[in-house]
């Protein structure tokens, strides 16, 4: 049985699930450059995925399209040929708690010539499968709890298990836009225009936070604001609970709850009003996780998922890990919508077969090619221990490597890899990138070796969860130091078999420490480098390693640090 699912909207992706396995899962925007969070708009970018991988339209036995806005159903504005084409699909949300996994049946799916049924499962229900299908859990055939929490939703709580799945409640009533909308209002991203979401900040915000101190007083102002406005007995908190599907009503009362707050906290910092506002939103997670849980009759075991967009925030999982509320974490590399064409396909076999394990790997992107080099490059073969006596050298490196990551995070695929032992390095990396200068470079570490470095230091092969750096190691690896003592940090084993392992491990032998700078290979505001050739035309690095070539800039300097 091969199945393709697709995400039309936002973080479009199509992915390939046969027989129980992952065979790929193309996201938009890591293909020729294209801007985050890309949309399909055309249908041929399906038959050209399919095509790219050896497949037809007609080779796929189910196709499945991710869920979108709207109660009943949603709508999609396509274009066949470059004609207008409008397809429907199941809603955002689940509309029978009691049976969620349920499809919508549609037609007239236009491909190459041919039109095609298929199916459609609520976007939520793609959350809850993409994750507890990649988990441990489902391959011991373990039930497990997933919290699904995305922009325009509460946080919702649901409990898989092979047989089924069920929705246990939601957690508390804020959306998870609202984390994005307080960078609206306060610190280096306000703005006087406040229409639409802004799909980038979140993840600013949790680096600048680290700037700010957290205040219990401004803690008790956004508490007593939040019960006025969305979570007490009022009026206004009433009416926002019973418009949670208008996405303009949210919209309006999270900006109107900012509005009030900072009326109460002129005297404040915005980065110390930020910072509590992320504990103030990390407490009601933990506290709304810990009230639901209290009533409701669970197995022995507790696991949890986690999936939605603030699945990408690392401290509020760090917190739910920490909490002692369950005996194991998982979040995917891909919690975000990236990972709602996966979802779309685990659904469909969900309802088939149950909630059954997919045979994944996370390096199932798009392939690397070296594409046409520019002028002003010479290229040579270069091994990875060659290559880890660049690193040693203090130059940064243009990392591709086989097929790319899943998810939004570079993961050694498709990295700028460089040594952390300059303090200046992160400031360069940041200026190259066009970051600002509070953002962190993350570290990729050799897991065996995390633990020395790092507390916890337990094994985090996606970058989804806060560790500490030790005292001892702070000034060993300052590039890698987040302006508050933590880092993003990737794990990889030495028994992988990516690229990557080898070369963490060459640079070891040379120089003693187990670990490298890593930050994305892309162009500001655009997916990873889709070829060496884009890395090399983008040309703030002087050295391109890709599948064993290395490509040097003529006339390349060492960075001087």
């Amino acid at each position: 049985m091969r199945i393709c699912g697709i995400k039309l909207t936002h973080d479009g992706g199509i992915a390939v699930v046969e027989d129980g396995r992952l065979v790929f899962c193309i996201e938009q925007e890591k293909l020729d450059n294209n801007p985050r969070y890309q949309h399909i708009e055309r249908l041929e970018t399906v038959v050209a995925v399919l095509a790219e991988n050896g497949l037809a339209p007609r080779d796929i036995d189910r196709f499945v399209i991710d869920g979108w806005d709207g109660e009943i159903q949603s709508e999609f504005q396509v274009l066949s040929k470059g004609s207008p084409i409008t397809l429907n699909g199941a809603p955002y949300v689940e509309r029978d708690a009691e049976n969620p996994l349920t499809a919508y049946q549609g037609s007239g799916l236009m491909l190459d010539n041919g039109v095609f049924s298929y199916e459609s499962y609520p976007h939520v229900l793609g959350h809850v499968a993409s994750a507890y299908c990649t988990s441990s859990f489902a391959k011991a055939e373990e039930p497990a709890f997933c919290l699904v929490w995305d922009g325009c939703i509460f946080p919702r709580l649901y409990y898989v298990e092979p047989s089924g799945v069920r929705f246990v409640g939601c957690l508390f009533p804020m959306i998870g836009h609202a984390y994005a909308a307080a960078g609206q209002h306060f610190g280096p991203y306000r703005q006087e225009l406040r229409t639409g979401w802004n799909l980038g900040i979140a993840g600013k915000l949790m680096a600048y936070i680290a700037l700010g101190v957290v205040h219990e007083h401004i803690m008790n102002v956004f508490q007593e604001l939040y019960d006025y406005h969305f979570a007490g007995d009022t009026d206004l908190a009433f009416g926002y609970r019973n418009n949670s599907h208008s996405e303009d009503a949210l919209l309006t009362a999270v900006h109107d709850f900012f509005d009030a707050s900072a009326s109460r906290l002129i005297a404040e910092t915005p980065e110390d009003i930020l910072a509590s506002f992320h504990a103030f939103v990390e407490r009601l997670l933990v506290r709304g996780m810990t009230s639901t849980l209290r009533g409701y009759s669970v197995p022995e075991t507790r696991n949890l998922c986690i999936a939605g967009g603030c699945g990408l925030n690392i401290k509020w999982n760090s917190a739910l890990r920490a909490s002692g509320l369950f005996d194991a974490v998982w979040v995917p590399p891909f919690p975000n919508d990236s990972g709602s064409a996966i979802g779309a396909a685990c659904c469909a076999l969900a309802g088939d077969n149950g909630f059954v394990h997919l045979d994944w790997s996370v390096y199932s992107g798009p392939n690397v090619s070296h594409g046409k080099v520019p002028p002003g490059w010479q290229s040579s073969a270069c091994s990875l221990k060659e290559l880890a006596s660049v690193l040693a050298d203090n130059k940064p490196v243009v990392f591709l490597a086989g097929r790319a990551e899943l998810g939004p995070r570079a993961l050694g695929g498709r990295s700028i890899l460089a040594a952390a032992t300059s303090p200046e390095m992160k400031d360069h990396l940041n200026k190259i990138k066009v970051r600002e200068h509070f953002r962190p470079v993350a570290p990729i570490c050799l897991e065996d070796r995390a633990p020395d470095m790092f507390d916890p230091g337990t094994p985090d092969p996606y970058m989804l969860f806060d560790h500490r750096t030790r005292s001892e190691w702070k000034d060993k690896i300052p590039a890698v130091v987040h302006l508050d003592g933590t880092a993003r940090l990737q794990t990889v084993s030495r028994t992988s078999e990516h690229p990557i392992a080898e070369l963490l491990m060459e640079y070891e032998k040379l120089t003693g420490i187990s670990l490298l700078c890593n930050t994305s290979a892309n162009l500001n505001g655009r997916g990873f480098f889709p070829d060496a050739a884009a890395a090399c035309e983008w040309g703030c690095v002087d050295h391109v390693w890709c599948d064993g070539l290395l490509l040097t800039k003529t006339g390349a300097s060492q960075f001087e640090g």
